[in-house]
Order: structure tokens, then sequence, then C-alpha cells
């Protein structure tokens, strides 16, 4: 298209960015963030074996907690974990759960965004032992970062990851 209009070529590839095609085959970063593609988790669902141990323990973290007669949910930033109360998920008439989860299934990181000191203090202040860490790990946003590894009440794995 020699004879193309430099303001045709500009709103052509507007156009094909727009389109999530790219340009010139090359792509473009504005196509990878994209309506319509899964942006985040909303929440994880989790069955529980200790009640009042999961209760004391993730209160003891300082998290958000609501609970309700099938489970109780923790708050932290955008995100929450709802742990289904054993007489619930062993109920055989509850199947939106995965079938072969049994506690402790979980296997969980989250983002510290506090200084290594202050995670002591606050896992500490649970009673909380850690098994493994600070060791270096690679996170989900695609850098390293140190993590500590511990497991609540009911042997759930939980990670907490500090980014530089």
């Amino acid at each position: 298209m020699a004879g193309e209009s430099s303001r045709r070529r500009f709103i052509r590839s507007v156009a094909a960015v727009s389109a999530g095609v790219g340009v010139a085959g090359g792509g473009s970063a504005a196509s990878a963030q994209q309506t319509g593609r899964v942006r985040g988790f909303d929440h994880v669902a989790l069955p529980m074996a200790n009640t009042e141990a999961m209760l004391a323990f993730y209160r003891a973290l300082g998290w958000d907690i609501v609970e309700s007669a099938d489970a109780f949910s923790v708050y932290f930033g955008d995100n929450k974990i709802n742990f289904h109360r054993p007489a619930h998920w062993q109920d055989k008439r509850f199947t939106n759960r995965a079938p072969a989860a049994v506690p402790p299934c979980g296997d969980l990181c989250f983002v510290w965004e506090g200084t290594a000191e202050s995670l002591k203090v606050m896992l500490d202040r649970a009673g909380a032992k850690v098994e493994i860490g600070p060791v270096a790990r690679e996170g989900g946003r695609r850098k390293t970062g140190s993590s500590v590894y511990l497991r609540d009440p009911d042997g759930n794995l939980l990670e907490f990851m500090i980014y530089p």
C-alpha cells in the first residue's frame, strides 16, 4: 500500500490493535491487556477439618472474618478464602466442590506488603511455625521475591512472599 497516507496507516493499525490482531505481525502490548480475559482470583474455597483452631489462627493473623452456618470467609485485600465447615463439605448433597478435596488440600501464596520483620511479628503473634525460609522464589509477578512457608491448623501450606 505504497500510496496509503500516514493517517490511514495509523487508523488501520489502531483498529487492528483494538481487534487484538497486532500490527505487521508484531503484536502489541495493548492487545495483551484487552477485555474478555481473566484478571485475577476472586476467591478460593477449601474444606476444613478443625473449625475452632482455624478460626483462632486466621483471627490471630489479623484478617477480617465473616462466619456463616456453612463456612467462614477470611478477607485480605480484594480477595477471600471460604473455608467450608466439615458438616457442609462432607454432606453428599453438597456437590459444588472438588469431590476429592479433603483437608489439607490448600497450597496458597500471599503477597506480604511489608518488611520481613513485620511478617515475622504477625506470624509470631499467630503462633505460626515457619517450616522453610526465607528463600528466593519466582512468583506470579514474574519476579523473584523472598518466601517463607508454614502450615495452618488443618495442614494447608501457606507461603508469604515479599517482593523487592
